[in-house]
């Protein structure tokens, strides 16, 4: 790899003759498939990049002209081209390079965007500033066509148009996010590459002898917007129409037609679109052939064949998808609704079945929602599959579209609590505490596979009122069957004379039971329960904290806002004078790292809850309340309290 042996920052790439750039795109290729294949992450999206990164590195000159990745994941190329080639061995593990842009990386990395469809408002933003300041430099978006589905995307696109801003969008135009881009704008991308009379304008108009690569948006090749009704302004469409001139389409992988289309741009001082074609895995058989995703992301796998290193284990997002199946053969009014995310949310093997059933909106998590809301006026019940991380950038909808109507909604949120190695943005740590002041939803967190189907029937059975279902990127792990039942509350230990009560919330069940058998043999008694439906806390939490000296929460989301929180504000409200200790994450962002070393690093998994329960408990001989009398030290409503003393005698 000498070429690449000889890149340490960006000015280096203009020392390379252009008829070399094509043996660096490749020697860059088989770097990324290597590294990748090895550490896991985005793979597909920036194999499709490869000539487009250096193009943009070699006309713009970065951090002086800012160069925005939208989304974050398709900036590996950008990575190593800035110096961090060395780092991707390490690529998304703890102490180890991002898997997005970092600011703390890089002076090259402007911001730190893995939520889609941002990037041309921090651009509109900057160029604002710039404008103020007097600085001339443009700002470059490269953002992918599935972003432009954002709604704060197309907001930005018609205030940068309107206000002129110095802004170059970069559009990655490779048809796909996830799985091939929703909506009617990617129908018009196709238009304008597909246009035969408008290749000839190109062609006829290009001024750099790539023909097709570059047309300004209007004939006369002054950079303003194309004319109603001009064979340029048939070009340009929704651009022109917003207040951007249009270059384009220009072939993605033709480092010199990009770096032509680029440097006119440059020189049009105002918003302008480079329309750049590209294919998603490019270079990579496996990736090609993929025709999911095209190995959008991946895991560990031989870059031979592309296939894991390690037979894939069942998930949470199977065991879903699975049961969604099972239900949308009972319940003809179940439909499924999705952000651009069928395969990742589980929701395809739905769509294959009930076609007619499911919606894919794009990258538009504000959108889908609302829209369920109307599908759930008109009588259907939707289930909406979003990531945790991005149920937030729906809240408003949640709130006032589905919350106040009172509808029956049912959100799935996948990848809840703690993800791993996507970082701060990822993690899916805030739903708990956002959703749990939305009056009237009621949320639920399996602890296996029996109780997500259980749990998930039990949702699209609401008739009113908005419900959620919440459960990790993970493996599933064994049954954890419940002993009994106390209300709607599963009781999964019960041994006499239990001073403490731990709740334990969805997957961290397993370690809240494990930590109770760390404790047993140091005397120290543990009641474990899962409250299944987490949000509002169940009123039966309240008698059986009546009979113990202790209650403890375990949650993988906010200590502070969420379970723990609820469970303390029931037992105030109940009179019932027991502590409650809430177990959960800081309310900081939190780095990458594997799901079980980041559970460990915040206290929840089992000698981290045992650790806790134990300092709180203290050496000291204890005084307890009578777990022998139903009625307690605290005045009854002791039906369900009596129910978990005959447990204890009956297993004790």
């Amino acid at each position: 790899m000498d070429l690449l042996d000889s890149l340490h920052d960006p000015l280096d790439l203009r020392k390379i003759p252009p008829a070399r750039l094509g043996e660096l795109a490749a020697e860059i290729r088989a770097f990324l498939i290597d590294a990748v294949c090895r550490s896991g992450g985005h793979l597909g999206p920036n194999l499709g990049v490869v000539e487009l990164t250096i193009a943009l590195h070699r006309v713009f000159q970065s951090p002086e002209t800012p160069i925005i990745f939208d989304t974050g994941h398709q900036a590996y190329v950008h990575k190593i081209l800035t110096g961090r080639r060395d780092g991707m061995a390490k690529l998304r593990v703890t102490g180890g390079l991002s898997g997005y842009p970092n600011r703390r990386e890089s002076v090259h990395d402007v911001v730190e965007n893995s939520h889609a469809s941002t990037a041309l408002s921090y651009a509109d933003g900057m160029a604002a500033a710039f404008a103020l300041s007097g600085r001339s430099s443009p700002v470059v978006a490269l953002v992918g066509d599935g972003s432009l589905t954002g709604g704060l995307a197309l907001e930005a696109l018609n205030n940068i148009g309107a206000q002129r801003r110095n802004v170059i969008l970069v559009l990655n135009d490779n048809g796909r996010s996830y799985s091939p881009t929703a909506g009617g704008l990617v129908r018009h991308l196709a238009r304008i590459v597909d246009r035969g009379g408008y290749r000839a304008v190109a062609e006829r108009l290009s001024g750099d002898g790539h023909p097709g690569s570059g047309v300004d948006g209007h004939p006369g090749g002054d950079g303003s917007p194309a004319g109603p009704g001009s064979s340029a302004d048939a070009a340009a469409g929704v651009f022109g129409s917003l207040g951007f001139s249009y270059l384009g389409p220009v072939d993605g992988h033709d480092i010199a037609a990009v770096e032509a289309a680029l440097r006119r741009a440059a020189g049009m001082g105002g918003p302008v679109v480079v329309h750049c074609r590209t294919s998603k895995g490019r270079g990579y058989l496996p990736a090609e052939s993929d025709g999911a995703d095209h190995m959008h992301t991946v895991g560990s796998i031989d870059p031979a064949t592309g296939t894991p290193v390690k037979p894939a284990a069942a998930t949470w997002t199977d065991a879903f998808a699975d049961a969604l199946v099972a239900i949308g053969s009972r319940r003809p009014d179940v439909v499924g609704v999705s952000a651009a995310m069928l395969g990742p949310t589980g929701l395809q093997r739905f769509a294959d079945r009930f076609p007619g059933r499911c919606f894919d909106v794009g990258i538009a998590e504000a959108h889908a929602v609302t829209s369920a809301a109307g599908m759930a006026m008109a009588g259907q019940h939707p289930v909406v599959a979003l990531y945790a991380t991005f149920a937030g950038r729906a809240f408003d909808e949640e709130l006032m579209d589905v919350g106040l109507h009172q509808l029956p909604v049912t959100l799935v949120l996948d990848r809840a609590g703690i993800t791993g190695p996507d970082g701060p943005s990822h993690h899916g740590m805030w739903d708990l505490a956002m959703l749990g002041i939305v009056p009237g939803i009621r949320v639920a967190a399996p602890r296996d596979a029996a109780t997500l189907v259980e749990e998930l029937d039990e949702a699209v059975g609401t008739a009113s009122g908005p419900t959620a279902l919440r459960f990790p990127k993970a493996s599933l792990g064994a049954p954890v069957p419940a002993i009994a039942r106390v209300g709607s509350v599963d009781v999964l230990r019960a041994p006499p004379a239990a001073e403490v009560l731990v709740v334990g919330t969805g997957a961290l069940c397993s370690a809240a039971l494990a930590a109770a058998d760390l404790l047993e043999s140091e005397g120290v008694a543990c009641t474990v329960v899962d409250p299944r439906w987490v949000l509002p806390a169940a009123p039966e939490l309240a008698d059986l904290a009546a009979g113990h000296r202790l209650v403890v929460t375990v949650e993988d989301g906010l200590r502070i806002g969420g379970v723990g929180s609820h469970v303390a504000a029931l037992l105030s409200d109940r009179q019932i004078p027991v502590p409650v200790r809430a177990l959960g994450l800081p309310g900081e962002f939190i780095g990458q790292g594997t799901r079980a070393e980041l559970l460990s690093r915040y206290g929840l998994d089992a000698e981290g809850i045992a650790a806790s329960i134990r300092a709180a408990v203290g050496p000291q001989p204890r005084t307890r309340i009578n777990t022998e009398d139903p009625a307690g030290q605290v005045p009854a409503q002791a039906e369900h309290r009596a129910e978990v003393f005959a447990l204890r005698r009956s297993v004790g």
